[in-house]
């Protein structure tokens, strides 16, 4: 006779999401503790999930809405739930009907494990070459890893020990939470499966933009809090922003007005020489063909210009002392930015 899995408690987060939560909580099995932690949407969204008979928590107004705030709202809502394993899950991401048995077996199996994550596919990638770099990026390599994305399963005793996620970040919470597993002891891994298809609704260059400017923010917020204890990637990030869209143009600027146009001009096709590198290299990958790739290419190096701006901004609200606030790419107030 087969032993049933354990039953994880699964927290689900969102924010305006509207039909994509509607899909995400539809796709939870109704056996688990589900729990929805709602940041503040006007969209109807606590209604539907009150109707599917989902535990629903909702962050108060005023509250400086942000994942790490409303994932901690959520843990702490599981305080009357017995469960060993808690899966979070984002409102724009449905969960793959098999990932919960292979994942709890994985966590059964290696105690050594704090978390477990899949296969994170974007719902139509063919949407928007922004969906696109969405896709590219969610594939990361099966094995051991540093971090997690915002779906995974959790031991929950690793979380406790951990203290959750740290509230005042406004991106790169999970980055930051799994360095402090890794820090304890604790491991992590990328499994080969299905875990979700998530839909980033990505349709305009302003919603990339957006959404690249976070990811710059988070590099510059985890480099300086870790400092040399971080992950190294954070601070490559960090130097390549900084070359790239901070010092090559003040150099162009320099060369130019002290030279001549054409010396500036001839340090400028840097720029085109690096997407060439990018492209050539991305061209080996399985599932890119020669649009894409080229395409891909323009854009992470165009997108050093909005990563250095959230970098920038986490700065000045550093030095100024005030609080971040979401930078979103989807919803009413991405429509209106």
């Amino acid at each position: 006779m087969t032993e049933a899995r354990p039953s994880p408690a699964i927290i689900a987060i969102g924010r305006n999401e509207g039909e994509r939560l509607k899909t995400c909580l539809r796709s939870l099995p109704a056996d688990a503790a589900r729990i929805y932690v709602d940041s503040g949407s006007t969209d109807g969204s606590v209604a539907f999930a009150q109707t599917q008979g989902v535990e629903v928590v909702t962050l108060p107004p005023g509250t400086r809405f942000t994942a790490a705030l409303a994932r901690n709202a959520g843990l702490a809502a599981l305080a009357g739930h017995p469960t060993e394993f808690v899966q979070v899950v984002d409102g724009d991401c449905e969960l793959d009907a098999a990932w919960l048995d292979t994942a709890v077996a994985a966590l059964v199996a290696d105690p050594g494990l704090a978390v477990v994550f899949g296969r994170r596919r974007e719902r139509f990638p063919d949407a928007s070459i922004y969906n696109r770099m969405c896709d590219d990026e969610w594939n990361v390599p099966v094995g051991e890893a540093n971090s997690c994305g915002g779906d995974a399963l959790f031991r929950r005793a690793a979380l406790d020990q951990a203290g959750g996620y740290a509230p005042e970040l406004i991106a790169g919470e999970e980055p930051d939470l799994c360095l402090r597993l890794r820090t304890s002891g604790w491991r992590i891994r990328r499994l080969d499966a299905e875990m979700t298809r998530h839909d980033a609704a990505m349709t305009r260059f302003g919603q990339w933009w957006r959404r690249t400017e976070r990811s710059g923010h988070a590099f510059a917020q985890l480099a300086w809090r870790h400092g040399a204890a971080g992950d190294p990637h954070w601070r490559r990030e960090v130097r390549s922003m900084t070359v790239w869209a901070g010092l090559l143009p003040i150099l162009i600027v320099v060369a130019a007005l002290a030279i001549g146009w054409w010396a500036g001009l001839a340090i400028a096709l840097l720029y085109p020489v690096q997407v060439v590198r990018i492209a050539r290299r991305m061209r080996h990958r399985p599932g890119l063909d020669d649009r894409a790739a080229w395409s891909l290419a323009f854009h992470l190096v165009l997108g050093k210009f909005a990563q250095i701006k959230g970098a920038a901004l986490f700065h000045w609200r550093r030095l100024t002392g005030r609080s971040g606030s979401l930078i979103e790419y989807k919803g009413p107030e991405a429509q209106r930015a």
